[in-house]
């Protein structure tokens, strides 16, 4: 109703195009109002027009429901007029752990409930949306679309009360971002403490993980971005990969280690020796191993993979082992005499590091200075690197 009156101009145009009674929209958008926390509409002898604030909420609110009335009029036309709130968070519930029990219990409702919402989806839909299997209650093609428009239009929702919020002055909601190794040791804590210096008291939660798992959260709308090594080739197609920075690899090792004094140690030399390398899959691996593939070696045979500095700094200080690592990401254990940094004859080729996020995303204006801040301490880190090289 809310939409209806913004893009028509009228109460009256807006009740014939829901099928309801004029008394029923001023009713709805009374109520909208007084939970968005003020006037939505400026109401004058020409016609109702959106206020300012309302201008805010309906860019949030239009975004959400055209991504989600596409997806359910992508499986049936009646969906769109049907579809609530309730069953579509039973079917992103029984998407996500494809169990009615488990989906029930998570979503704090008894089984019948969870049940009862999602026949009535396929009802309307005149298909089902789960297909049971040895494995579990499976969800179609239909259905994960569907789960996943309604849980980026949820997320929109979300969005809409922190703008909102912001507009009043007050801070709501929190920023929810994915951080691979190299970025919580370099980037991360330089932006986040500019960023709490501006905005103290707003939630920031960093999740570390897999790159796959935080690539899926991104998409979902679970996380708004994640920072690290960027992929090649592009992941996929909803997602805006941004460059910050190149970053290469280093060989690190204990002080007093055999090589200390080497003038420069080539790559057959170093295969003797045991190895703290990243995990397989990703970027950095692959740039371990295909560093002995162009020298036509075979690999080390005794090999750790890890992908934290502690857990190799210390591995490190107990043995003869080597790690290969990011040269950012080793800097400060470098610059404090924790490990040194070999200078191993090896033509490591440089890797992308930056943002990962979704292509129609619209970060609030919190989002959106984390995110310069982001991009701030990273054109320094470029800079001082152009300097040192200069000098």
């Amino acid at each position: 109703m809310f939409l209806a009156v913004a893009e028509l101009g009228s109460l009256t145009l807006a009740s014939e195009r829901c099928h309801v009674s004029q008394p029923a929209v001023t009713q709805a958008l009374t109520k909208l109002e007084r939970e968005a926390g003020g006037a939505l509409f400026e109401r004058t002898r020409a016609g109702i027009f959106l206020s300012e604030r309302g201008r805010l909420f309906e860019a949030r609110i239009r975004r959400a429901m055209l991504r989600l009335d596409g997806a359910l009029a992508g499986v049936s036309p009646r969906l769109p007029l049907t579809a609530t709130t309730a069953q579509l968070r039973a079917l992103v519930g029984m998407t996500e752990v494809q169990n009615y029990t488990l989906a029930a219990r998570d979503l704090g409702l008894a089984q019948p409930t969870v049940h009862r919402a999602i026949a009535q989806i396929e009802r309307e839909a005149a298909r089902p949306m789960f297909e049971r299997t040895s494995f579990g209650m499976v969800p179609t093609r239909a259905c994960r679309e569907i789960a996943l428009a309604a849980r980026l239009a949820f997320s929109e929702f979300q969005q809409a009360e922190v703008d909102l919020a912001d507009f009043d002055g007050r801070e709501v909601g929190q920023i929810t971002l994915g951080a691979l190794p190299l970025s919580r040791s370099v980037l991360l804590p330089a932006a986040l403490a500019a960023f709490r210096a501006r905005r103290p008291k707003l939630r920031v939660t960093v999740f570390d993980g897999p790159y796959g798992e935080m690539l899926g959260a991104v998409r979902r709308g679970d996380m708004d971005f994640m920072i690290g090594a960027l992929r090649d080739p592009h992941p996929i197609e909803d997602i805006v990969q941004e460059k910050l920075f190149e970053d290469s690899l280093s060989v690190v090792a204990r002080k007093g280690h055999p090589l200390t004094n080497m003038a420069q140690g080539k790559l057959g030399s170093l295969v003797q020796y045991p190895w703290v390398v990243p995990r397989s899959g990703t970027p950095s691996r692959l740039q371990f191993d295909a560093a002995f593939n162009r020298a036509r070696l075979a690999p080390p045979d005794s090999i750790l993979e890890c992908g934290s500095i502690l857990l190799m700094r210390e591995l490190l200080s107990r043995s003869d082992m080597l790690g290969c690592i990011s040269e950012h990401q080793a800097e400060a254990e470098v610059s404090n005499g924790l490990i040194i940094r070999l200078d191993a004859d090896v033509s490591w080729t440089g890797r992308a590091i930056g943002l990962t996020y979704r292509k129609d995303w619209l970060p609030t204006k919190a989002q959106a200075l984390l995110l310069d801040m982001i991009r701030e301490a990273a054109l320094k880190m470029r800079r001082g690197e152009e300097r040192a090289a200069a000098t």
